[in-house]
């Protein structure tokens, strides 16, 4: 049987990308990559709060706290960037960033079950107000790049990687497990399965709610739905299983990440195919087709296959 693991892939790879990526997949799996991390959270914080931005736009900023995410996923980006120049920023600003914008996705989280509860029939009518209510999974959604915050926080530099690493990975080992510590070395595959498979069902439930609007015009609007339960089905069995993390979970990990590209290029299309399409960009982005809510999807992709990449815990 074929092996599938990270190292074995590796050896597939082209002579002359052989080394870059055999560097990169040991960076990964030390837990020497903050930098890049760093930049990944900001990356994603910014597409996640224009998605928010113009949301909450639609809904009339009725809410003063609607305003918390667009200005929080502002200040990730800062701490992101900050936390590439700076290992002090990133164990400070950019930790305490990544927790208060989680804390405000859950509360969000709430805001949104809150409201549905009270359109007319409230909960006694789940599908109507789902559909037509808030976005009951979105602030969830959201802290995924506060999450990877989190994760860079505690992640050792770029620069760590060689004997500084395999130094901080020995005295890790002589101490009680730590998720802290398991981080920092890079063995937190378990624990970013979790994390795939919450952030897919909640994606994909986001999907369906979107898609059912509109009737599934397209047969490629089922996509997504179809592909939810796999990636988030094979996250949760990489939990007890090291063999499906190394075989089902990258290759539904990687179609994930490769449908929510597509999705965003259908996104792109109904925008540019509304009325007005380019002339009226602003107006269409707002009111067409969330045009970065493909991108959340391919994002529990990126999750699953950087769990893919990891070591697995110590317990």
């Amino acid at each position: 049987m074929m092996e599938t693991s990270p190292d074995a892939l590796v050896k597939l790879v082209p002579a002359p990308l052989r080394k870059p990526a055999d560097v990169m997949l040991s960076h990964i799996q030390h837990g020497t990559f903050q930098r890049s991390m760093s930049l990944l959270v900001f990356g994603t914080s910014m597409v996640s709060g224009m998605e928010v931005a113009y949301e909450h736009y639609r809904g009339g900023y009725s809410n003063p706290v609607m305003y918390s995410p667009v200005i929080l996923s502002g200040v990730l980006s800062i701490a992101g960037v900050a936390g590439f120049f700076s290992r002090r920023m990133a164990k400070t600003f950019l930790r305490c960033t990544s927790w208060i914008t989680l804390a405000d996705g859950l509360i969000g989280f709430g805001f949104h079950v809150r409201g549905i509860g009270r359109k007319p029939g409230g909960w006694r009518m789940p599908i109507v107000n789902l559909v037509m209510g808030p976005p009951v999974f979105a602030p969830l959604l959201f802290g995924t790049s506060a999450y990877l915050g989190v994760i860079a926080s505690y992640l050792q530099r770029e620069e760590d990687h060689g004997w500084k690493g395999r130094t901080i990975e020995a005295r890790t080992a002589l101490r009680k497990p730590d998720f802290r510590d398991d981080i920092r070395v890079g063995r937190f595959q378990k624990h970013l399965c979790v994390v795939t498979a919450i952030g897919t069902l909640a994606s994909g439930a986001e999907a369906w709610y979107s898609h059912y609007k509109n009737n599934f015009k397209y047969k490629v609007q089922w996509s997504p739905i179809i592909l939810t339960p796999l990636l988030a089905g094979a996250a949760l069995a990489s939990i007890p299983s090291k063999r499906v993390a190394n075989t089902l979970l990258p290759v539904a990990a990687g179609m994930a990440m490769l449908n929510g590209v597509i999705g965003t290029g259908y996104h792109i299309r109904g925008i540019l195919r509304r009325s007005g399409g380019s002339k009226k960009p602003l107006y269409n982005i707002l009111y067409g087709p969330p045009i970065f809510a493909p991108m959340l999807f391919a994002a529990c992709g990126m999750l699953g296959m950087m769990a893919y990449l990891m070591r697995r815990e110590r317990r």
